[in-house]
């Protein structure tokens, strides 16, 4: 299954039926009256955000959402059927955008529903316009039309953690080695070329999602390589997780990679560059002390938190895993936290109006 992240997409309502105008002529009732039904709603377009999904392929291939007209009222106060929905699951994490590019809907829990294109109403028909006055009216509704229009979706990752780093780091093994995920390695670069998401289990039976992204090379912001299209993927996430090639083959310093992969963080926006990250130098197990040592006095003027491991052989991954799991926690902390003073401000202001009521 092929990796979408951006669609276009046409969507639109089913059209309301029109109500019908009859009257009710049967033997030895003079005088029915009118017994003209509603039309019925037309049919809504609906996405609903799924766990389960994890690319937007099936919009890619079906490009135009069309949900089915209502049907017209009939005579015995019969009312047209509703046009039938059209419902499509999207992965968490899928942001809907209008033509001039203003969010939507921003679908980032499961189960969550929005409608996208609502059905128009259905006309009334001319049982409805009866009265003492007028006792036989002979007009009915037409039904409205749906809402229609153009939709971008775009995808971002619902992660807890990001792995960021230049191509051939190391970020696919460490994947393989700590989560549920099976990314392809190989020992050259660009091996990933769609982002990767993996699940991480702690002791506790909870754990994190790990999204790893294609490496980022120089330019990447400005769209060089793979890296700028992906970049909003990690825009999510609690943590980030540089990594570095500390046993780098093409003898590029380390402080040179670090500033490198920053300059693109940056470029990207301060959504990124502002996140807490966690600096991880990969391959340690082939350093020698003294390079070991050298890297440690080179990045101690930068104030970052480091961690030195080894994808392959599992040298100081756990140690790694309980700082983002606590790292994650506490991000989980203050999102909840931040909800409840939310909902605590809703229900006083709500309770200050019913007391402004009362008096």
């Amino acid at each position: 299954m092929r990796f979408i992240d951006e669609v276009r997409v046409e969507v639109r309502g089913g059209n309301g039926g029109k109500g019908c105008s009859s009257f009710r002529r049967e033997k030895y009732i003079p005088r029915g009256g009118p017994d003209g039904g509603d039309g019925g709603r037309g049919g809504h377009v609906i996405f609903v955000a799924a766990a389960r999904k994890n690319t937007l392929q099936e919009l890619y291939l079906r490009k135009r959402l069309i949900a089915r007209n209502g049907q017209s009222g009939m005579g015995s106060d019969c009312h047209g059927k509703y046009g039938t929905d059209v419902v499509i699951e999207v992965p968490i994490g899928t942001i809907v955008k209008d033509e001039d590019g203003h969010i939507l809907a921003d679908m980032s829990h499961d189960g969550e529903e929005f409608f996208v294109a609502r059905g128009g109403a259905g006309g009334m028909g001319n049982a409805r316009f009866a009265t003492s006055t007028n006792r036989a009216p002979r007009y009915c509704q037409p039904g409205m039309e749906g809402e229609q229009g153009i939709r971008y979706l775009e995808l971002k990752l619902m992660a807890d953690v990001g792995l960021v780093g230049l191509p051939n780091a190391g970020k696919s093994t460490l994947l393989a080695r700590i989560s549920n995920a099976r990314p392809k390695i190989a020992d050259y670069p660009f091996t990933t070329i769609k982002p990767m998401l993996g699940q991480v289990f702690m002791d506790d039976g909870d754990g994190f999602v790990v999204a790893d992204i294609p490496g980022l090379i120089e330019g990447a912001h400005e769209g060089k390589g793979l890296g700028h299209r992906f970049l909003r993927h990690i825009e999510r996430t609690a943590v980030l997780l540089h990594m570095v090639d500390a046993a780098c083959e093409d003898g590029k310093p380390v402080r040179e990679q670090i500033e490198e992969i920053n300059g693109e963080l940056e470029g990207y926006g301060d959504a990124l560059l502002n996140k807490p990250k966690l600096l991880v130098f990969n391959k340690c197990d082939a350093l020698l002390d003294e390079e070991r040592a050298a890297i440690e006095e080179e990045i101690a003027t930068m104030g970052l938190e480091t961690y030195f491991i080894s994808a392959v052989s599992g040298e100081g991954v756990q140690l790694l895993l309980h700082r983002i799991y606590e790292q994650v926690l506490n991000l989980r902390a203050r999102l909840a936290k931040e909800a409840a003073d939310k909902e605590a401000d809703r229900i006083e202001a709500i309770e200050e109006l019913n007391d402004s009521f009362e008096e």
